[in-house]
């Protein structure tokens, strides 16, 4: 029948059977990896959709297989908040670090995973894993592929897809419907229940056990970039003489905020969920993956039940092995406890799941050249040498730099200018040098020598320890390293004043020092290039509400010689203790100060004074004497003061004082609370922290994993406790 003769009665019917036959056939396509006709005769159906919509535009609909590529360029992505939090996994390295996980997640439930076999004498014969797979015998895991991915929530309503977004902090993430639309791989509109019992039939399950026809779903899943395109586009842009872009993850991020829907059309993302957020009635996480097969959705073939820890350490050795073979990349799996009631029973920690982790490959490693070692100038003017090495690929990203930490480390691998050299991604993302080559030597390799003079002013290096230090301290480099600490989230936490930005800021003559950020007009910067009004009005907007802050912010931004955030709060917390009253009274009191009240404060203690501080010896003590005597430093906290910054310290809230006086330093990881979280509980009672142990520690609380600090407690004689002990004296 021609379309033009149809009436508009006879054009929706045939729409509608249009519309399923194209689903049909995504779903084939898609989700259970076949077809049942050519590309060509599917482009054909949707040709005719799309023509008879245009002749009749009233009839178009959002779920439409013609929408996914509709819509003009948004100006601005909204903000949308999530059903539930999207939570981030813990990650494991190694077989230890799986085996302590789970003798974790055990502890916590207080025995829900059970042991197969109560015989102790039987259990002693047995290896650790053989003893931890019957521990968890009671639970099977769920194992899935950790895709290089952008993580994704979808919601339907009445089975049509009206919302997607980014994952964002976890709370809040981007509304991005309009290009997620564009991803074939997403379903517009859910398969219809008579669909869904067939397929759940099929796929094992009883339909009559789930809520079919949910009013809302949300799920959840990953959008990524195959190989196989991430090489196509790499190509074109080679082509157009642009630079290449260095992971397929950056592509698909980049691609999902785009502003063009166009745009991500036509980069061929593809998708898999992996996340029921909406209960209908699932009781594992694998239904989970059913189910979500059964409404339409794209699941990872290769994600699988697992039945106890030999499984998870062969699903992830298998992997690792065979990773170069899938389509996509993968820096890992994801283990699961399959069993969602008591997934939620083991609740979060921080923000990840307890119930749940990342079990990552072993670093990648590739072999390229060294053709430079330049020297980059730190905040505190320390010298540290880099290697510049010919571009090479490892683990999915494109390495041209490495640090080689100091002089020495340099001498112990050997390391010459042109050599050939091993290179490594420590839990695939800090790219480190582990060897050279030097077999692969021809000669022509050159030796290196740490600088007499900075490279960036000139003046004297002078070598104290391992380190290199640039002298002149006024150096350049110095100052915007100075600048970056300044404005970091442990000091005032100026949001949006980046390491470009303020290098910006610094070429036109904007600021010369941290004091000129909260004098910077907006008139000034909307005019400069790639700023306008708005993106001026935000950053004095942050820069105005952040010229409060607290004494150990404050304390620490000044970017003092060997005080970091914790000698930091120390510094603000234990003054009290010391003379004069000024400083206890800025220290204790819930009052508001000029930065000239704490220079002064400081300026009126010895080196002897500050000693009496815990964590404080005479070369830190010597460093915070020097800082605040001179006469750069001063000029900068008078230029605070006049631009408006105050200096405020809430009284430290205690329920009693029965920690007074006492030192304690964390090791391990806690079962019950982050490390943070113990800090600020030994704060409330009134005692204090170190980050090493001293004989005036007082107590070393140990967790699980405990590092070298333990055994230098051992050695000192400084009495120890573990977690049990630890939540006994906070009561």
């Amino acid at each position: 029948m021609p379309r033009s003769s149809l009436t508009k009665a006879e054009a929706k019917e045939r729409i509608a059977r249009l519309r399923k036959t194209i689903n049909h056939h995504r779903y084939l396509y898609h989700v259970l990896d076949r077809s049942d006709i050519s590309d060509a005769a599917l482009d054909s159906l949707k040709k005719e959709l799309f023509d008879l919509e245009q002749n009749f535009p009233d009839l178009i609909t959002p779920d439409s297989p013609t929408q996914r590529v509709g819509g003009k360029p948004l100006k601005a992505f909204h903000k949308v908040r999530h059903e539930s939090p999207m939570l981030s996994f813990n990650d494991a390295f190694s077989r230890e670090d799986m085996e302590a996980w789970l003798v974790r997640l055990q502890n916590y439930l207080g025995g829900q995973l059970k042991s197969a076999d109560n015989n102790a004498d039987q259990r002693r014969k047995l290896s650790v894993h053989q003893r931890l797979d019957q521990r968890v015998s009671a639970s099977t895991f769920y194992g899935e592929l950790k895709i290089d991915g952008l993580a994704i929530e979808l919601v339907y309503e009445n089975g049509v897809l009206v919302q997607g977004s980014t994952r964002g902090d976890g709370q809040l993430g981007e509304d991005v419907t309009q290009n997620l639309r564009t991803v074939e791989a997403i379903p517009l509109r859910l398969l219809e229940p008579e669909e869904v019992k067939k397929s759940l039939k099929n796929l094992g399950l009883p339909p009559t056990t789930y809520n079919l026809q949910p009013t809302r779903l949300v799920v959840r899943g990953e959008v990524f970039l195959t190989k196989k395109e991430f090489n196509a586009i790499n190509r074109a842009q080679e082509k157009k003489g642009l630079k290449t872009y260095a992971n397929p993850r950056n592509i698909a991020a980049g691609s999902v905020r785009q502003l063009d829907p166009k745009i991500i059309a036509a980069r061929k993302l593809d998708s898999y969920e992996y996340d029921m957020v909406t209960d209908i009635g699932q009781k594992e996480h694998e239904e989970e993956h059913l189910l979500l097969k059964a409404f339409g959705f794209k699941t990872n073939p290769h994600n699988k039940l697992l039945k106890g820890i030999n499984d998870v350490f062969e699903f992830r050795d298998y992997w690792e092995k065979h990773r170069e073979k899938l389509e996509y990349e993968i820096d890992g799996i994801v283990v699961i406890l399959n069993d969602n009631k008591i997934y939620e029973r083991a609740g979060v920690i921080g923000k990840a799941p307890r119930a749940a982790v990342a079990y990552k490959f072993a670093a990648r490693e590739a072999t390229t050249i060294v053709e430079n070692i330049k020297i980059q100038v730190g905040r505190t003017g320390v010298l540290t040498p880099v290697a510049v090495m010919r571009p090479v690929g490892v683990g999915g990203i494109t390495i041209t730099h490495a640090t080689l930490h100091n002089a020495d480390e340099i001498e112990r691998l050997g390391l010459k200018i042109g050599d050939t050299v091993v290179i490594s991604r420590a839990g695939d993302v800090i790219p480190q040098v582990t060897k050279v080559l030097k077999e692969l030597r021809t000669g022509k390799e050159k030796e290196f020598h740490m600088p007499k003079k900075c490279p960036v002013d000139g003046s004297v290096v002078v070598r104290n320890g391992v380190a290199y230090r640039c002298s002149n301290k006024n150096c350049g480099a110095r100052l915007r390293e100075n600048l970056y600490h300044f404005v970091a989230r442990p000091a005032f936490d100026i949001r949006g004043l980046g390491p470009q930005i303020l290098d910006k800021f610094l070429d036109e003559g904007l600021i010369a020092d941290a004091a000129d950020i909260f004098a910077l007009d907006k008139g000034d910067i909307a005019v400069l290039e790639r700023f306008g009004e708005k993106s001026a009005e935000n950053i004095v907007a942050e820069v105005e509400e952040k010229k409060k802050v607290s004494l150990p912010r404050f304390i620490y931004a000044l970017g003092i010689l060997h005080v970091g955030e914790e000698t930091a709060h120390l510094l603000a917390q234990t003054t009290y203790n010391l003379q004069p009253m000024s400083l206890r009274d800025i220290s204790r009191r819930e009052t508001t100060h000029k930065p000239k009240d704490v220079l002064k404060a400081f300026q009126n203690l010895t080196t002897e004074d500050l000693q009496k501080i815990p964590d404080v010896g005479p070369k830190v003590a010597q460093s915070i004497y020097d800082w605040f005597h001179e006469a750069r430093n001063i000029k900068l906290v008078e230029k605070l003061d006049k631009v408006g910054v105050r200096v405020h310290n809430e009284k430290l809230k205690t329920k009693n004082e029965k920690l007074q006086g006492k030192i304690f330093v964390l090791t391990g990881s806690l079962e019950s609370m982050s490390r943070d979280e113990a800090k600020d509980k030994i704060r409330a009672l009134g005692g204090d922290i170190s980050e090493s142990v001293s004989k005036k520690t007082s107590c070393v609380v140990i967790g699980s994993e405990p590092g070298s600090k333990y055994e230098q407690a051992k050695k000192l004689g400084v009495p120890t406790i573990d977690e049990k002990e630890f939540l006994a004296l906070l009561k």
